[in-house]
């Protein structure tokens, strides 16, 4: 049985986002697929995401408010009060000065909301400009001169604000007013960072080709993926396949994506074709 709007978990919660780019809308889009009501709020020149990926950004605002404001006209910000009296959360991606400097701490406070704060840095480094780049630089996932093709400190930050979101209702629901959470996206690069740290992602070690049977081969029309690490994966593998890389390299030289893929699944096997991006707006 399907669940409507009011069975999900947020149903209710509503949301007043000024968070643009991207763990922002990612977390607000997250939190109304979870039942919350979410109205967006941008500036007058609207979120510059907005312009660079026209299509994922009315993916992430479809179905919410998105309303323009100057909040540093006493109009704009006066909106943006009337609207705040009437959430329970607000979520925000700015640094602290500028949070502060538009008195949002205050209206959290005043309003008894769950404030969660997407930063980059926090201490004394909490006005330091950063972005998913620059995080991934410092925590050694770069591999460069390549771009890395996901930002995903962006995107593990904005799990990360969902999770604290849900947090925060809880001890707000405790506690009866307002609370805050912070999101540092330098401390979610740096967790999400831990297999190199741990050097079990350089070549040869565990998750850098060590294994024979946790790898990429090529196949006889592109190539496949093959993550047979469990010790059963790893044996159904060797059985039918081979177990050195010399013996996986050649078999799977001999057949095609389609097949790899269909033996995977009849063998219970994790293999999966490796396959270029879709165009733009195009199927999942």
């Amino acid at each position: 049985m399907a669940q409507t709007q009011t069975d999900l978990p947020l149903a209710g919660v509503r949301v007043v986002s000024l968070a643009p780019n991207l763990p922002g809308p990612l977390a607000a889009a997250r939190l109304q697929a979870m039942g919350a009501t979410v109205t967006k709020v941008e500036p007058p020149t609207g979120d510059q995401f907005s312009q660079v990926a026209p299509d994922w950004y009315a993916e992430l605002v479809a179905g919410q408010e998105v309303v323009a404001l100057d909040l540093k006209d006493p109009d704009g910000r006066a909106a943006l009060e009337t609207r705040l009296a009437g959430a329970d959360v607000l979520l925000t991606s700015m640094r602290p000065s500028a949070l502060a400097r538009l008195g949002l701490p205050e209206s959290a406070e005043r309003h008894g909301l769950l404030l969660v704060e997407i930063v980059g840095y926090d201490g004394d480094r909490e006005e330091e400009a950063g972005h998913d780049l620059t995080y991934q630089a410092v925590r050694g996932t770069l591999q460069p001169p390549a771009m890395p093709p996901v930002p995903w400190v962006d995107v593990l930050g904005s799990e990360r604000a969902v999770s604290a979101t849900l947090a925060g209702l809880r001890r707000r629901d405790a506690a009866g007013g307002s609370v805050r959470e912070r999101v540092v996206l330098d401390d979610v690069a740096h967790d999400a960072a831990a297999a190199v740290r741990h050097r079990l992602s350089t070549p040869g070690a565990v998750l850098g080709g060590g294994l024979p049977a946790y790898g990429v081969y090529a196949t006889a029309d592109g190539h496949v993926a093959v993550a047979a690490i469990e010790p059963h994966f790893a044996r159904r593998l060797a059985s039918a396949v081979g177990s050195t890389r010399e013996e996986l390299a050649a078999a799977f030289a001999g057949g095609t994506n389609e097949h790899w893929e269909a033996l995977g699944r009849s063998l219970d096997i994790p293999i999966a074709a490796v396959r270029t991006p879709p165009a733009e707006g195009g199927p999942r």
